[in-house]
């Protein structure tokens, strides 16, 4: 099992936990990871940062699909001072979208 997988693995046990805040690092670690290897492909090997600087570049990528990258705006929204987000949408549903984009793309 490779890193992305075993990040949406640790990320859907977090979430059978209970464990939101959890869940959600470890499916922006598993879209990171996944965003890195295909700017990489795309643009060469010049290309680094953390998932949530992976997650931005995406975001205001204009070549990538609206639908992508409205699920990295919302895998980088900060929760409120209730620990809440402001959308319903599973946000390792919105990882799959993701990693699933850039594993076909380019």
């Amino acid at each position: 099992m490779d890193k992305i997988e075993r990040e949406l693995q640790s990320a859907l046990a977090a979430q059978a936990e209970g464990n939101a805040g959890k869940a959600r690092v470890c499916a922006r670690r598993a879209a990171g990871l996944a965003i890195r290897a295909y700017y990489r492909r795309r643009d060469g090997t010049g290309w680094g940062g953390d998932a949530m600087a992976q997650l931005k570049r995406l975001q205001a990528d204009a070549s990538v699909p609206e639908h992508v990258r409205k699920a990295a705006t919302r895998l980088t929204t900060t929760v409120d001072f209730e620990h809440k987000l402001p959308f319903a949408e599973d946000l390792v549903e919105d990882a799959r979208g993701i990693i699933g984009f850039v594993s076909g793309a380019a």
